[in-house]
């Protein structure tokens, strides 16, 4: 059966064309000195992986609770509509809110592929060239692992939220190679890891967990790849180049705070949308969650140079300020140890 027939809601076509203005980059210097980039590149290559192989895809979900997740996972709960809703009702809401979050992260994994294959284009380094192009294969694994556990294992899918194909949209007409970065490998990945993290911590079902910490064993590698980049060329921006890259972080991460809803699931399982979105955005743990997905992007921004007063303000607003003194290398190698943990125990099992 196609994807078309697993969405929860009609789409009006099945392609999404965007169209783009940007210089493509030949270099004829192939040595141009990038050891931090070059070993990433080994990284790279040596860390490739079969989906196919890798993941136990005979594994089965729970169809009441597919990724076996605690219940505060979802939006609404705790909420009067929450407390409403019988024992069914609450498992349609599991199943289809795990699905709706899932769509999301296979649309934003397309969006990667796409961006990286432009980086590739773009960039004008070879070392960071041949590193996208490890990044394009990481991304065409995720989409076929996201895309199989929604088709194999859901059954259901749910089409892209307007605010993630809006700043999609916005990284790829923007002709400057380094705000494909910015907004991409720093800003959408970044949000990402901090997603996939808490299904792969908080998931009692081993495919869930497994899927997401392999994919985030190749996201900590992308985000380390923006840093690298982009920490030595910020540096050399007019001040009115970086006002124009900091004036997009606070507009994007304001987006992603505010604007990212799951509204397409109640409307779709015919729940009061508007007092659930209004849960959504001010209950205290939907906040301290939302504040949560910033972790990874408050530090690298800093680490990049983009560390002015309006950043350093919106972030104090967001109640965001305090992940700045993160350690990104420190989760980075944390994440890594943890799918190499999920491999040992699989081996074990075998």
């Amino acid at each position: 059966m196609t994807t078309v027939n697993r969405y929860a809601k009609p789409i009006e076509g099945t392609e999404w064309f965007v169209p783009e203005n940007f210089e493509s980059c030949f270099k004829w210097e192939y040595e141009d000195g990038s050891d931090s980039l070059h070993r990433l590149y080994e990284k790279g290559k040596k860390l490739q992986w079969n989906a196919s192989s890798r993941i136990d895809w005979s594994l089965d979900l729970d169809p009441e609770n597919p990724q076996e997740l605690p219940d505060e996972y979802l939006p609404i709960f705790g909420s009067p509509v929450w407390e409403r809703l019988t024992n069914k009702e609450r498992a349609d809401l599991r199943r289809h809110s795990q699905a709706h979050d899932l769509s999301q992260f296979l649309h934003g994994e397309q969006g990667a592929l796409i961006c990286t294959a432009k980086i590739v284009q773009q960039v004008p380094d070879v070392e960071a060239k041949f590193y996208a192009a490890t990044q394009v294969m990481d991304e065409a694994r995720h989409v076929e692992v996201y895309k199989r556990l929604l088709h194999e294992k859901f059954d259901l899918a749910y089409p892209i939220v307007p605010p993630l194909q809006s700043l999609i949209e916005g990284i790829l007409r923007d002709s400057r190679w380094d705000m494909t970065y910015l907004g991409m490998q720093v800003l959408i990945e970044g949000l990402a890891l901090a997603a996939f993290a808490g299904i792969r911590d908080m998931a009692k079902n081993s495919l869930a967990s497994a899927v997401n910490a392999y994919v985030m064993q190749d996201e900590a590698r992308h985000v380390a790849f923006g840093r690298l980049a982009l920490r030595e060329y910020y540096p050399h921006l007019s001040q009115k180049e970086r006002d124009e890259r900091e004036e997009f972080v606070v507009e994007a991460c304001y987006t992603m705070r505010d604007r990212f809803s799951s509204r397409d699931v109640y409307e779709r399982l015919g729940l009061p949308t508007k007092e659930c979105i209004e849960w959504e955005e001010n209950s205290p743990g939907m906040k301290e969650f939302r504040g949560a997905l910033f972790t990874r992007i408050v530090p690298a921004i800093k680490d990049i140079g983009l560390w002015g007063p309006r950043i350093q303000e919106a972030y104090s607003d967001m109640g965001v300020l305090p992940f700045a003194d993160v350690n990104l290398d420190e989760m980075a190698a944390h994440d890594e140890s943890i799918a190499v943990e999920i491999d040992q125990a699989s081996k074990v099992a075998d």
